[in-house]
């Protein structure tokens, strides 16, 4: 009995049989990471066949084909823009051209942003020389109809919105080697600021942070509201990440989604300058007082786009009025001016607390130019104000207990902080908010909070909620910082924070955009604003309650009311004294579109409410009345595209595909996904797996070692 004890024991313990486990470990994860070597190799591919994983492109989003080992390419997404500008108002359409260069039939879901503002009306699918108008229905139905178009095998597109800023476009049934267009119409008003328009088109859904536990999916109510998948599982603060989280491609050298951009402008006025503030552009003289835009080069989407101009001399009215009728309704679009020069209030003695993002998507330029923004700001303070400084990323730290004189020791003690500050971890906006707002109403100062951040959160909503009920009587500022910031929740947490939203997209800004803050901060708003018919007809209006006023910025305020009168009265107080404007009939221009921009902005504001708690049946039952009255989509309506005829024969099978996003540009994707970033091919998992199997090798070495002794 000892001899087999004995036996047994010099087999575990004997050198060949440990160094034969570990043997076959290693070949299998050297395998595997070959694999992830090969896969760097480029392979220009004319018949865009199928590949095998040894030629595998970085950054090429592949599927599994119909014979072992082999990967096809997924559709191709390249994208037109046209905007059309006429005064305040702008007119965009987006042709997305899906290109599908494998053998097999194609559905492809493509994530993208929109403005925020922006009303969607228009869907239509081109397929050769035919065209599919889409129609307006309620979210679910409309996922049926593609649903079941989608199994018949007809061609059919769906548009969906998953936030205010980013929607998802789905189509299905596209044949081997087709090209299927996918045409989206929208509307937006054009930014005026410091006599400066301004007009912006989001290019790229930046990743963003994902809080919360992991939920189990939902089998098929998961299916019946969204096919396709993104890098993040849902959670109970996000249960919609999913959809928000595109795959990313972050090979730089392969970037996807080229754009090609053209902008008519029709200002109304002789234009003084024309700039775009992140991209080369190229501007021909139309005649008539319409300039054409267009890139100067080849330009991939990962950053917004921003188009500037100015007058060439520019007496701003206190107020413009643009109108549009539809039966009985009269829609109004009212552009109000603060008060100029003189009539502005005087400085006043302040409290002001700026709270910093130093998470990892912060990393790069954006740090950088949040740190020069906020040393601006901490450099300009006057000695009778007082302040803190609040940096947050995974968690959140205030530099002071509590809010301390700004003299001249205090300053230089932020300015070493705020230079010494380095991006990386989670954005827990939320951290900071309990440590910036505490909900009081009797400040013995003005308290004005500056929240410096890329905004790049999916839980919104919750955070909203939070400023709602924590704001008291501060005033919260936003600044947008980085290629391709968050604007739908930035510019919705200032206008619930009662203040303003700024956007800083390079460092050479900071000075010029933080200055112009400043001067809003310093002066006091015109505030407690109302807005009247001079004949007393009701008045439907939005946003609603009316936000401040501010120094250098429009107050844009959408009107409806029944039949016509003889113009609107607008009241408030600059500081302690009553303010007053009138705007009379003469003075309204007839644009069309204003109607859906009012439905839009109703829907906007009762989209807040729900978010603030509102009852959801009944806030549904008005989103949904009026999102199908002008044509709009909403949380609550897509708009659905389908042909009659059938182009898929049932013995074909359908693969699905998430198509990529690039990588905002300046971001850096080991700060926002850890060691082990996102590509569009298996690479990473195969990395890991063979790691995995060779620690699996030692451990059973180790484990047999342990069993000899």
């Amino acid at each position: 009995m000892d001899n087999e004890k004995d036996e047994k024991k010099r087999a575990l313990l004997d050198p060949g049989n440990m160094l034969f486990v570990l043997y076959v470990g290693f070949v299998l994860g050297l395998i595997l990471l070959a694999m992830v070597v090969d896969g760097q190799a480029a392979v220009d591919r004319g018949d865009r066949g199928g590949y095998s994983l040894s030629e595998v492109r970085q950054g090429e989003l592949l599927f599994p084909g119909t014979k072992a080992g082999e990967y096809l390419p997924a559709p191709r997404l390249s994208q037109d823009v046209e905007i059309y500008v006429s005064a305040m108002v702008a007119r965009t359409v987006l042709r997305q051209r899906f290109l599908n260069g494998s053998r097999t039939w194609q559905e492809a879901i493509y994530v993208f942003p929109l403005p925020d503002e922006s009303g969607v009306d228009q869907l239509r699918i081109r397929v050769g020389e035919r065209l599919i108008e889409g129609e307006i229905r309620e979210k679910i139905e409309a996922r049926k109809i593609y649903e079941q178009a989608r199994k018949e095998g007809k061609k059919a597109s769906l548009l969906a919105q998953e936030r205010p800023n980013i929607f998802t476009v789905s189509v299905a049934n596209i044949g081997p080697g087709e090209e299927v267009e996918v045409e989206i119409e929208y509307q937006q008003v054009v930014e005026l600021r410091d006599g400066t328009f301004s007009l912006r088109f989001p290019m790229v859904v930046g990743p963003r942070y994902i809080p919360g536990t992991p939920l189990a999916e939902e089998g098929d109510e998961r299916e019946l509201h969204f096919a396709g998948s993104g890098w993040s599982l849902a959670t109970d603060q996000v249960p919609d990440a999913p959809r928000i989280t595109p795959p990313v491609a972050t090979a730089r050298e392969n970037p996807l989604n080229p754009l090609r951009l053209m902008v008519e402008l029709a200002a109304g006025f002789p234009v003084a300058r024309v700039e775009s503030l992140y991209h080369g552009i190229r501007v021909a003289d139309e005649g008539e007082g319409i300039q054409v835009i267009r890139f100067s080069g080849e330009v991939v989407a990962d950053r917004d786009f921003v188009l500037e101009w100015e007058a060439e001399k520019l007496d701003s009215p206190h107020a413009a009025l643009f109108s549009e009728n539809r039966g009985q309704s009269d829609y109004l679009l009212l552009m109000l001016m603060p008060p100029q020069g003189e009539n502005r209030g005087p400085a006043v003695a302040r409290e002001l607390i700026f709270v910093l993002d130093t998470s990892g998507s912060m990393a790069g330029p954006s740090i950088i130019q949040a740190r020069e923004a906020l040393v601006l700001a901490l450099s300009r303070l006057h000695d009778s104000d007082r302040f803190n400084v609040i940096e947050f990323n995974s968690t959140a730290r205030k530099l002071f207990s509590r809010a301390e004189a700004a003299d001249n020791e205090h300053r230089k003690r932020a300015i070493r902080f705020v230079q010494s500050l380095q991006a990386d971890g989670g954005t827990e906006i939320a951290s900071a908010l309990e440590l910036a707002l505490d909900g009081r109403q009797d400040h013995e100062r003005i308290r004005q909070v500056i929240f410096l951040t890329d905004g790049s959160v999916g839980n919104e909503e919750n955070l909203l909620a939070m400023i709602d009920s924590r704001l008291g009587d501060s005033r919260l500022f936003t600044v947008g910082i980085g290629s391709a910031p968050n604007s739908y929740f930035m510019s919705r947490a200032a206008a619930m924070g009662r203040g303003s939203f700024t956007s800083i997209g390079k460092v050479e800004e900071v000075q010029e955009k933080m200055m112009a803050l400043f001067e809003k901060l310093e002066h006091p708003a015109v505030t407690a604003l109302r807005v009247e018919d001079s004949k007393g007809q009701a008045l439907e209006y939005y946003p609603h309650p009316l936000p401040d006023l501010y120094q250098g910025e429009p107050l844009l305020i959408s009107l409806k009311r029944s039949g016509q009168s003889d113009g609107l009265r607008i009241t408030g107080r600059l500081g302690d004294h009553p303010w007053q404007q009138q705007v009379a009939p003469r003075t309204v221009a007839r644009r069309p579109g204003i109607a859906r921009l009012w439905a839009r902005k109703k829907i906007r504001t009762l989209m807040d409410s729900l978010a603030l708690g509102g009852g959801e049946k009944e806030i549904r039952g008005e989103v949904l009345a009026t999102a199908l009255e002008h044509h709009l989509v909403s949380r609550y309506t897509s708009l659905v595209a389908v042909e009659k005829q059938v182009s898929r024969p049932p013995v074909q099978g359908l693969e699905q595909t998430t198509l990529p996003t690039n990588l905002p540009q300046g971001w850096q994707a080991n700060k926002i996904f850890g060691g082990t970033s996102q590509t569009a091919t298996p690479a990473a998992r195969h990395l890991l797996l063979g790691g995995f199997l060779l620690l699996i090798a030692l451990l059973l070495v180790d484990r047999k070692r342990r069993a000899g002794l």
